[in-house]
């Protein structure tokens, strides 16, 4: 019944989501694929993350009577290590896109864009989301310049120790748990917006904020209760260990929510880095500064890795003698690698919105896969259903609830309009008030297109036509008075 129970959920989410993003603006049945693959490989990231802290090997030494030492595979440091060689991938894939010229989403190799296709102004910016919304010219065609292969590092510090302060603390939780504290960030994210950038932010923000603590206190105070039960729980630590855990992982998430806020306050000229470029430059400098700075100070650091908090010789030892980890790291560096990449194209074909309710619909797949496995793959792996796993339920119900409200007007949010579900509150006016500005954002994005698409006819050839009309004449005007 419980895994019933999961099932039915995921469908009902699956279904609600499908038909709000067959919604969006242009959005086609390659949108749709995107989407769902970002889930997939989302979920395959967070299960093999856990698994592999799960796995034993050994470092190639033996005991007294000769038998190899056999350790588990807690290397929190190590999967951080990974996920940046994962996402420097992405710079092959960039390198081969341009010299070969194939068509991807980002790379616009002197082709056209469509006159109507203009990036809404939306809450969550990121680096590819600011891309395009201020530009919609041929970015694959602009020479890069150096800077911004050095400004890249920026977030990759932000992102290193955000992911590494999260891996820590995935070693004392449930996976299930993890991906949906993790959601947390939304809640750092508007404080800082309000009282770091100075950024008016909405009532039903602040009531979507709202829901997002209570799931918080709810998903944190099963995970303290599963731990302190008759140790049903799959995940073995005690409470104190899990408090720790949860510790560590809002920190991460605070970490993340800084790197959002400063993307938002920096990111507003124009950035000509596609996708591609993104992905491998974060990872490229996430692996020089994982190899230069964090290693060090992890194997510098006391703990219970021969010594060191973790001691990558060690860890060097058990990936080169043990076949399991060296399997589940590859697959752990795919679905990194493409998992990155789908959501960058879910946030550049969409929105940095769909983006958001990517991140947050993870959870229920991730605990749906983590429960399947558990009960028909390995009882050693996976998640076990306990006595607290209603309140989990009702926990990450709160989640979806509280992001899809702080997520409106937009696809796939809900709109607080008195219903029963709203709790008699009703903020239309506000409603109406945010749609008015977005319309007016989107006529303004588009008479800039076409202001700038004069504005380069201006500097042809073109000989004046009679026949053409005065609003055109216009146009061509405006635009070189602004050249």
């Amino acid at each position: 019944p419980s895994l019933l129970l999961v099932h039915y959920l995921c469908c009902a989410v699956v279904i609600a989501t499908m038909s709000n993003l067959a919604n969006v603006h242009k959005c086609g049945l390659n949108e749709v694929i995107l989407f769902l693959l970002a889930i997939i490989f989302g979920t395959g990231c967070s299960i093999c993350s856990k698994t592999m802290m799960g796995l034993h090997g050994t470092n190639g030494t033996v005991d007294e009577t000769g038998i190899p030492t056999v350790e588990l595979f807690q290397k929190p440091l190590f999967q951080t290590f990974g996920m940046f060689i994962g996402m420097m991938f992405g710079l092959i894939m960039h390198w081969f896109v341009l010299a070969f010229k194939i068509s991807f989403p980002g790379y616009d190799f002197d082709q056209d864009a469509d006159e109507g296709d203009v990036e809404i102004p939306t809450e969550k910016t990121s680096l590819t989301s600011k891309m395009k919304a201020e530009s919609n010219v041929d970015n694959a065609s602009k020479e890069i310049p150096l800077w911004m292969y050095f400004f890249l590092a920026i977030p990759a510090i932000f992102d290193l120790a955000a992911t590494a302060l999260c891996m820590m603390g995935l070693q004392y939780l449930d996976v299930s748990i993890y991906q949906m504290l993790r959601g947390s960030g939304i809640i750092f994210v508007a404080l800082m917006k309000q009282h770091v950038l100075k950024d008016h932010l909405h009532q039903y923000h602040w009531v979507g904020v709202f829901w997002n603590v209570v799931s918080v206190v709810i998903v944190g105070g099963t995970a303290m209760l599963a731990s302190g039960g008759d140790g049903e729980g799959s995940n073995n630590s005690n409470t104190s260990e899990t408090f720790w855990g949860v510790c560590l992982l809002m920190s991460g998430a605070f970490v993340q929510a800084v790197q959002f806020v400063f993307e938002e306050h920096v990111m507003t000229m124009d950035i000509p880095a596609p996708p591609l470029l993104l992905i491998g430059m974060e990872g490229l400098w996430g692996t020089i500064l994982s190899i230069c700075v964090m290693y060090p100070l992890g194997y510098y650091l006391p703990g219970s890795d021969h010594g060191s908090y973790e001691d990558p010789f060690n860890t060097w030892a058990m990936f080169t003698h043990s076949k399991n980890i060296q399997v589940a790291f590859f697959i752990y560096f795919f679905a990194i690698f493409f998992y990155n990449l789908f959501a960058v194209l879910v946030t550049f074909k969409l929105s940095s919105v769909w983006h958001a309710i990517l991140d947050n619909f993870r959870p229920i797949t991730v605990w749906g896969t983590d429960l399947f496995i558990f009960y028909y793959i390995n009882p050693l792996f996976g998640e076990v259903w306990t006595q607290w796993s209603y309140l989990q339920i009702f926990g990450m119900a709160v989640l979806l609830y509280g992001t899809a409200i702080y997520n409106a007007p937009n696809a796939g949010s809900l709109l607080l309009e008195g219903q029963w579900w709203a709790f008699g509150i009703n903020l239309s006016s506000e409603y109406e008030e945010v749609k008015r500005e977005l319309e007016q954002a989107e006529i303004d994005a588009k008479w800039e297109a076409k202001r700038q698409e004069f504005k380069v006819r201006t500097h042809s050839s073109f000989i004046e036509s009679p026949r053409i009309s005065i609003h055109t004449q216009a146009l061509r005007g405006i635009g070189a008075q602004h050249n």
